[in-house]
């Protein structure tokens, strides 16, 4: 014979079944940071909804220049953290064009120089970590232009070339880092076994520069079977694919790759992951894709 719960126990457990319902929204809530409407290819190819303001590191520590680019609107709350690094002989002006359109996207990017335009992609990574460091202070100071924009627990790093070299060895001995994006790496080390951080080594088609067999898909087949990664290759490109020399169409692809990977893993916004698995395949001419859904 069935067991009958008495009433008053009943409703005490029911409300109890709300509040753990409720509390198990609100964390799923918070681990997922969506913000605007739901993505499109388009949308991902041009500037974002956020209009964003600039700031100048006065006295950079252990590299050699850093622009800042941040939401003016800090209403919807803080946004991720992204240390760009330019490529060997590369300034950065090259890439401007991508650190103002990630930042537009809600992101605080702080596109770096380098000590040398000559430094070697291991003294690149050493920098985008010094960067790092000297920012999140700088974050917390309440003078700091940018403090209130940024959420400095969710941090990435990304980089070209030589600075893509220095991406990979930076996320490889910074675990807590949310996203890591090499653009068409070059590194003296060729083991990335370690790197535990979501990865996206996005490589170009004709890169003549910095081959792909023997540099990016290299690299990529030395990484963790268990380290959600991914490796995109853009049709056509070039090695200079993430320089604003680069034709719009590429760039283009170049940005909404970027952004896709910082907004699913730096966001944890799942709605960029289609734009990653299939959704603009057609752009890449190799695409080896190993994410969470």
């Amino acid at each position: 014979m069935p067991q009958m719960i008495p009433a008053p126990r009943a409703r005490r457990l029911t409300r109890a079944a709300l509040c753990v319902s409720a509390l198990t929204w609100s964390l799923s809530a918070l681990a997922a940071d969506e913000r605007g409407p739901a993505p499109t290819l388009a949308a991902l190819q041009a500037n974002g909804p956020f209009a964003i303001a600039t700031a100048t590191i006065a006295k950079p520590d252990g590299y050699g220049s850093g622009t800042v680019y941040f939401p003016r609107d800090t209403s919807q709350g803080q946004f991720g953290l992204v240390i760009m690094t330019p490529g060997f002989l590369a300034v950065p002006g090259y890439y401007q064009w991508l650190a103002e359109r990630v930042a537009s996207h809600g992101f605080v990017v702080v596109n770096i120089g380098t000590k040398t335009i000559f430094d070697v992609p291991d003294a690149r990574g050493r920098e985008m970590a010094a960067a790092l460091k000297q920012v999140v202070a700088l974050a917390a100071l309440p003078d700091t232009p940018f403090g209130s924009a940024t959420d400095t627990s969710r941090r990435a790093l990304m980089g070209h070339s030589a600075g893509g070299g220095g991406t990979l060895t930076a996320t490889r001995d910074d675990p807590t880092l949310k996203a890591a994006i090499p653009m068409t790496p070059a590194s003296t080390s060729s083991d990335f076994s370690g790197i535990t951080v979501p990865t996206l080594i996005l490589a170009c088609e004709k890169d003549a520069i910095a081959p792909n067999k023997t540099f990016s898909a290299k690299y990529y087949a030395t990484m963790n079977p268990n380290t959600e990664r991914a490796y995109l290759e853009v049709a056509g490109a070039d090695h200079l694919c993430p320089l604003d020399m680069a034709k719009d169409s590429v760039n283009n692809t170049v940005g909404q790759s970027v952004i896709s990977w910082l907004k699913r893993f730096v966001d944890g916004d799942r709605r960029y992951a289609p734009f990653l698995t299939g959704a603009a395949l057609p752009t890449y001419s190799k695409a080896d894709v190993r994410i969470a859904p």
